[in-house]
């Protein structure tokens, strides 16, 4: 069969646009949360910034998680969707719940009791764990209503129900930026908290977008149909068993990941306070521009399950070819906006001299690497992790992460004394490394693998 760069199928794009806007808006929104409460806590001084963001490595370790979780339920999901067997959907939202709001809950009672001890995890300097413990004194509480959520918004896309995330993000949004600004600095009659007025901000809103989920879910929503009922029902063995099977290795991707991520929030909180704040700058920056790709890239995953899940392989095909070169133009793209924003954007910070330099530095590493990551990270998850071959992106990232990314930047930090930005550079090196691999596979074809079963 012939297949084109660009697949002439209307279905296509137009399922591609119709999930992915909906996403991409809320990965904005998130964004723009994340962001006022950037700036306002900058307003308090670069220690502040350090503490929140070594604070948040605790939600990113989560986050890690609970996407994990989500995404082996989705990846199965989606295929059970292609086959209309809401019923079995159902069950697997109802097994995937329980696993992670348990976990969740474990996670929030352990960050409460030992928060210095879990912020020093990242960085030795005795000022941002006193600021980053005060922050997360508070916020571990909404580590429970966040596992809430996100299961609620991944069981609505595995439907193609992709305007729940929006409306939730949406809440979060209002609801953070108001309180932000009342408790950070002190206005309508409150006392001015500083950084713990933040975290009860997002506390506040994590609890008010977790009550819109589940009425959306509960009460509105036509086509899964979940009751509360749903979530008391006996677990499906069968299918508590494929979610543990295929989920486990991209649970155990996220947790590689995670190991990643907190390895290098400890390198980078070692090399003093100006690298911590300009690795939050630029990643808020990269985050920014990133919004549409991830959203395409989880619309493209969506599409994915359901195509393979209907057994129409040759139309797979056909879609991954021309989603690799969607993505390659937007990722080119993408890092040429970056640069284009540096300057700009490091402006809207209150820092130092010698901070905005070391920030204009990661900028420019980020906008090479993102080249790399717009194209491998988003088709290795839309096509090849959500076509079925769940192990492969975890055996990738393992190699990638313990023998070439976290080895190289320790000895250009401990070894050869590197400037920061080099050691930054070590630390996103496999973004581009990866696409030669991912080029191969993809283009192989034999991720497609259907996971439902016949009966359930």
């Amino acid at each position: 069969m012939k297949r084109h760069l660009f697949v002439r199928d209307r279905y296509f794009y137009r399922m591609l646009v119709t999930l992915a806007i909906p996403i991409a808006l809320q990965n904005f929104v998130t964004f723009a949360v994340n962001f006022a409460d950037n700036l306002m806590v900058g307003r308090l001084g670069e220690y502040v910034i350090s503490g929140v963001y070594m604070g948040n490595q605790l939600q990113t370790f989560l986050q890690f998680f609970v996407t994990g979780v989500e995404s082996g339920m989705l990846i199965l999901a989606a295929q059970y969707w292609g086959k209309k067997d809401t019923e079995s959907i159902r069950k697997l939202v109802n097994t995937a719940f329980r696993f992670c709001v348990g976990v969740c809950t474990l996670f929030s009672v352990i960050v409460a009791v030992i928060p210095e001890q879990m912020i020093s995890i990242f960085t030795n300097d005795p000022h941002v764990i006193i600021e980053g413990a005060k922050y997360v004194q508070i916020v571990c509480w909404s580590y429970i209503f966040f596992g809430i959520t996100q299961m609620m918004i991944s069981a609505m896309r595995s439907v193609e129900q992709s305007k729940v995330g929006l409306y939730v993000s949406l809440i979060a949004l209002v609801t953070n930026i108001t309180l932000n600004y009342i408790l950070i600095f002190g206005k309508l009659g409150f006392p001015a908290l500083g950084i713990r007025g933040a975290a009860i901000a997002t506390l506040c809103s994590r609890i008010l977008e977790t009550g819109f989920a589940l009425c959306y879910v509960l009460l509105i929503d036509q086509k899964l149909k979940l009751k509360v009922k749903d979530f008391f029902r006996a677990l499906d063995v069968a299918l508590a068993r494929d979610l543990f099977k295929y989920g486990t290795p991209v649970l155990l991707g996220q947790v590689v990941w995670a190991i990643n991520m907190l390895s290098q929030a400890a390198i980078i909180g070692r090399m003093g306070v100006e690298a911590t704040s300009a690795v939050s700058i630029s990643g808020m920056l990269n985050n920014l521009l990133f919004m549409v790709v991830l959203g395409f890239s989880a619309a493209l995953g969506i599409l994915t399950g359901k195509t393979v899940g209907a057994g129409e392989y040759e139309k797979m095909k056909s879609y991954a070819v021309t989603a690799q070169v969607l993505f390659a133009i937007v990722a080119v793209f993408t890092g040429a906006v970056i640069l284009l924003l540096k300057n700009t954007f490091v402006g809207f910070y209150e820092i130092t001299d010698q901070t905005v330099a070391v920030a204009k530095q990661f900028i420019i590493v980020t906008a090479i690497v993102s080249v790399g990551r717009g194209y491998q990270g988003t088709c290795l998850a839309g096509l090849v992790k959500a076509g079925g071959d769940v192990g492969f992106v975890f055996k990738m990232d393992t190699i990638f992460v313990f023998l070439v990314v976290l080895p190289s930047a320790l000895i250009a930090l401990y070894v050869f004394h590197a400037p920061a930005w080099v050691v930054y550079a070590c630390l996103q090196s496999d973004q581009i490394l990866k696409c030669f691999v991912a080029i191969v596979k993809i283009n192989s074809f034999n991720w497609m693998r259907n996971l439902t079963r016949a009966n359930t």
